[in-house]
Order: C-alpha cells, then sequence, then structure tokens
C-alpha cells in the first residue's frame, strides 16, 4: 500500500489525481491522510480556474484530470482518511508527498506528525515521491538522529523558483499572494535545508505540460529511495517513475 497525505483543503488536484490514477489501474491501493482525519478538498480554483483570468488553460487542471479526481473523490479511502496522528508508518511500503500552493496547505506542511512519518519513511529506506511543495514537506522533516533534514544528502528538484514568480506575477494584481504560500520561495528554502546546493537539480524549462500519452515534458530526480519532482507539468512523468521506483 501507498500513503498519500494530503491537506484538508487546497492541495493541488492533479498532483493527487495522476498518481493516483495510476496507481489504481496498476492495482496498487492509494491511502489517504488528512490533519483532521475528515475527507480533503482540492484547491476548487485549480478545477474550475475562476479568478486565473487569461491564465486559466494554463494554470487550471486540464479535463481529463478533472476527470481522474471526480474518480477519486468516490473512492472510499479518499472519502475516508487517516489522520495523521493515526499513521502507523510501518503497515506502508512507500509513500506519496503531493504538493499545493493556496493556504490551506499549510497545515500539511507545517504538521509535526507527519514529519515524524516522512523521517521514517526514509530511515527505512522505502521509496519516498515527493512533487511540488510536497519536496518542501520533506526537507522540513528533521531527523532526530542527526538534527538534519532528511534531505540533507540528496539530491533533489522542487518547485522552480522562477515558475513560482512567474504564476504569482501574472495573477498577483487581483489574486495577491495566492500563488506565493511564504515570502520564500519554495526552491530558496528547500535549498537551505541540502547539505549543497549543487543537490538542487532544476531540469529542463518547465514550460510545458506533460501528459498521459506523453512524458516527453516530464522531468524528475530520482537519488536512492527518493523520486522528486517541480510541478503539475511533470506529474504524468512522476506518477510513472515512482510505479517503477516502487516496483
Amino acid at each position: 500500500m501507498v500513503l498519500m497525505p494530503i491537506s484538508d483543503i487546497d492541495f493541488e488536484p492533479s498532483e493527487t489525481s495522476v498518481p493516483w490514477k495510476i496507481m489504481k489501474d496498476n492495482d496498487i491501493e492509494v491511502v489517504f491522510a488528512t490533519p483532521s482525519g475528515k475527507q480533503g478538498k482540492a484547491d476548487p480554483r485549480l478545477l474550475s480556474g475562476d479568478g486565473l483570468g487569461i491564465w486559466k488553460k494554463i494554470l487550471m487542471a486540464d479535463r481529463e484530470t478533472i476527470g481522474f479526481y471526480s474518480q477519486m473523490e468516490q473512492d472510499p479511502r479518499f472519502r475516508n482518511p487517516l489522520k495523521y496522528e493515526d499513521i502507523d508508518p510501518s503497515r506502508y511500503s512507500a509513500i506519496l508527498l503531493p504538493g499545493g500552493h493556496a493556504p490551506g496547505m499549510k497545515s500539511y506542511l507545517e504538521s509535526e506528525a507527519l514529519q515524524k512519518v516522512i523521517v521514517h519513511f526514509f530511515n527505512e529506506h522505502k521509496p519516498v515521491g515527493a512533487i511540488c511543495h510536497g519536496v518542501l514537506a520533506c526537507a522540513r522533516s528533521i531527523d532526530p538522529k542527526t538534527g538534519k533534514s532528511v534531505l540533507y544528502h540528496y539530491k533533489t528538484t522542487a518547485l522552480l523558483k522562477r515558475l513560482e514568480l512567474i504564476a504569482y506575477y501574472l495573477t498577483c494584481l487581483w489574486l495577491k499572494d495566492y500563488y506565493r504560500t511564504y515570502p520564500i520561495t519554495v526552491e530558496d528554502e528547500v535549498i537551505s535545508f541540502l547539505a549543497d546546493r549543487k543537490n538542487f537539480i532544476h531540469g529542463n524549462s518547465g514550460l510545458f505540460r506533460d501528459s498521459m500519452k506523453s512524458q516527453w515534458h516530464g522531468f524528475t530526480v530520482r537519488d536512492r529511495n527518493y523520486l522528486s519532482s517541480r510541478w503539475p507539468g511533470d506529474v504524468h512523468r512522476f506518477a510513472f517513475d515512482f510505479l517503477k521506483l516502487i516496483r
């Protein structure tokens, strides 16, 4: 079984539903967890496009992904998630950490209970997949044995500074800080936890999305048991590479 922690609200629909769909189609069970133990709800703006203006088609989930999300909402595991505090990490063979940038994500990104679970997966050398802000959840997970982030000696990628700032500047006149979860960018904060800033890998331009049929535009970084990726445009490549990792 794969554990997929999400926030109560505002998680990224593509980064959850696409991996869920690919795992489901390959007979791999996904168990969800939220801070409250109640069913999570994705960022509604990324499903409807409301407020994204002329950038709607670029920034919101595509039609296929919205269909996957609708299917995922009917999954009994999604409808009845665990509470973070009730997770027994020894029961799961792998963990997948999606992202999201809206304010509701902070309960996920700042959860000490979830960070302890993440430390377990790294210490047990189990497969860990993290995309976008999910990488930040890993970076903030401090191993009490070393006093360092679990990513300290790993190569990784994450939401790129340029992508975060492009989305912010395209929408900040009316959406304010919607695309800035924290004053520091994800890239800069993740780098601050690494032994060497050169271990942060930027990859290709990240300006084009991959798809179920073609993962050519997607980008991932694998280092031992850990797989990372940058944004929803990489999610199909990320999900298929995660499938390879857990197999």
